[in-house]
Formats: structure tokens, sequence, C-alpha cells
């Protein structure tokens, strides 16, 4: 039986935001694969497989609030090893698209592994962290564990290669450790380390990861080329002035001058047809979303909800964050999906059971004692 209380402390004001992005989602989606009748005839589609998704993902998201979300801190560990056996088996028999090998097939359905590691290693460093907490904050010896957990999947994932997830597990596991606080000494040592790996690691980028980091600082070197998406997104969100152009009348959508329209820039296609006003909105929503993801952190009366909600409200604003920029020019193209509207199955499930914790994390905070 169904305890009242659950029903009293729902969440209603972030199931109401999420519908709400996930709607604006489609309709974007909708316009950036039916604006233009050529790439119409290809992946029209898109938007209904992307509803289908929604189904399976908003499925996942009722049935983990029926369970009380300290099951995870029980089960983490095992959750973590499932998501790394999996990166494994892409690695070894996985499916090529278009040089990578990100993709495992089920039944003719291709699901992305690592995106389900957005979800695993919040809950794998939510579960230590909470057993440790320290007023004097976290130390090396504190922080080797959680450091070989991250760099497990970060290395597989980047070996796919696919350095824009290996980018948000990164980010991810960076906010957790800085919520539950680090030594001064200790920061500082993680920051000098974190600058070399990165020095180190560009030499084992591969060149079409160099090019577009540097096509990033001068998209006008090669503007037919590797520079074209950026200028072709930045004319996009630029046409779209004050208030848009209108649904389905994008120019730079409907004559294909914008590439991955449906993907890493389709905040570009919302930014032409609605403008300033409506992209203004648009963010203000996802603002919502992340204001009030904290804001269950800070309700939360026990440690491993808290720093559980932040890992995950942490997911939706760095890719939030990265997919805009990248629209905008201002980070370089590393193939980052917006949460809820980008097209993507595997992206959208792992962001509805995000949602499906912090509902979780929301309904159940009564049962604490603060």
């Amino acid at each position: 039986m169904i305890d009242r209380r659950l029903v009293e402390h729902f969440d209603w004001i972030l199931l109401g935001l999420t519908l709400l992005l996930q709607s604006i989602g489609i309709l974007t989606l909708y316009s950036a694969v039916n604006a233009s009748a050529d790439v119409a005839g290809l992946i029209g589609p898109l938007y209904m497989k992307q509803a289908s998704w929604f189904g399976i993902g908003a499925m996942g998201m009722i049935t983990l609030v029926f369970f009380n979300y300290r099951w995870l801190h029980r089960w983490g560990g095992l959750i973590y090893a499932a998501c790394v056996v999996l990166l494994v088996v892409v690695a070894l028999a996985g499916r090529d698209i278009s040089g990578s090998r990100r993709w495992l097939v089920f039944g003719g359905v291709s699901f992305q592994p690592s995106e389900m590691v957005k979800i695993a290693v919040p809950i794998m460093l939510a579960r230590y962290f909470s057993d440790r907490i320290s007023a004097t904050g976290m130390t090396l010896k504190d922080l080797w564990r959680p450091l070989i957990w991250v760099l497990i999947p970060f290395g597989l994932i980047v070996r796919q290669p696919d350095l824009g997830t290996a980018l948000i597990v990164a980010l991810i596991a960076g906010s957790m450790t800085l919520f539950v606080k680090i030594e001064r000494r200790c920061l500082l040592g993680l920051g000098g380390g974190s600058a070399l790996v990165a020095g180190v690691g560009w030499f084992f980028l591969k060149a079409y990861q160099k090019q577009r980091i540097a096509i990033f600082l001068d998209p006008e070197k090669d503007p037919l080329g590797a520079g074209y998406h950026i200028i072709q997104s930045k004319i996009a969100v630029g046409s779209g002035m004050l208030t848009g152009k209108g649904f389905l009348k994008g120019t730079q959508n409907a004559l294909s001058f914008l590439p991955e329209q449906h993907t890493d820039f389709i905040f570009s296609v919302l930014a032409e047809e609605w403008g300033f006003l409506g992209s203004a909105l648009f963010l203000v929503v996802y603002f919502l979303i992340v204001a009030w993801g904290l804001n269950i952190a800070m309700r939360s009366k026990e440690p491993f909800g808290t720093i559980l909600a932040v890992g995950i409200t942490s997911m939706m604003f760095w890719q939030a964050l990265i997919n805009i920029a990248m629209a905008l020019g201002l980070l370089p193209v590393v193939g980052v999906t917006l949460p809820l509207v980008s097209y993507g199955g595997s992206s959208l499930v792992s962001t509805l059971l995000g949602i499906g914790i912090l509902l979780n994390i929301s309904m159940r905070r009564f049962m604490f004692k603060g």
C-alpha cells in the first residue's frame, strides 16, 4: 500500500517543468526534421522515435519513484560495475558508426551505454562521499578511490571516441567533489594534476578532435569545411533576431545549411525560429529545473540524497551549458546533446532516469529527521 504522505509530497513542479521542456523538445525536433523537404525524407520519423524513447524513459522515471532511493546506496556498486562491463563490451563488440564505436544493438535497437554512466557515477560517488563527510574536507587519501572510479569509465568512453560524454562525466564528478569540500592543498594538487593531464591528453587526441579545437579558435580558417558547423549555427542564431522567424520558417534549417540540426545544433533551430525572446524563455525553463534540483538537494535531510541530487542536477546543467555554448560558438564542438530536446534515445532515457531520482529524493524528504 502506498504511503499517503508520498502522494502529498510528490514534486509536481519538477514533473511539470520536465514535461514542458520535453514538449518544447518534440516541437523543435519536429521543425528540425520537417522544415526541409530533402532532410524530412531521410530523418522525418525521428521525432516519432523520440516520442517513443520518451515513453520508455518516462516508464523508467515512474518506476524509480516507487522505490526508496536509498536502495541506490545499497546497489550503487553493482550498477556502476554493470555500466563498466557494458563499456567493455562496446569496446570489444560495439557497433561502428562514422568511425565511432559507442553503441550496442539489442533486437535492432541501438543503445549507448556511456549515457548510463552519467547516472552510475553520481550514485557511486554519492554513496562514497555520504559515508565520509568531513568538516575539514576531503584529502588525497580520501579521493584516490573516487578518482579511479571516474577514470575507468572516462578512459573507456574517450577510447570510443566520445570526448563530449567523457567530459560530462568528469564535470559531474568534479562538481560533486567540490560540493562535499576538499582541503586547500588537495584542491591545488588536483588542479595542477588536471592541468598536466589536459596538456598530455592533447597528444592523444585524434586528428579531427584537434581540428575542432583549432577551428573553434578561428572558424574562418576553414569556412566550407571544419568551420562550417560553427559558422552556420551562429548565422542561424543571429538571424532569429528579437522575435524569430516563426515555427517551421527558419531558413538556415529549411535550406539545409545547418548541419546536425536535430542533435548537436538543435538550439540553433529554436533560436532562429523563436528569436532572442523565445530563447531567453527557453533558458529560463532550464534555469528553473537546475535551481529546483539544487533546492531538492538542500531540502534533503540526509547526506546521500543531498549529494546525489547535486550530481544529477550538475549533469543537466553541464550538458545544457556545453551544448548551448557550442551552438553559440563559445566552445568547440564535442558532440554533447541538449537534455530533453536533442534527438537521442539513450540520452533522453538517462536524463529521465535522473529526473526520476530527483523526484524520489524530493518526495521522501519527510522520512528522515532534520
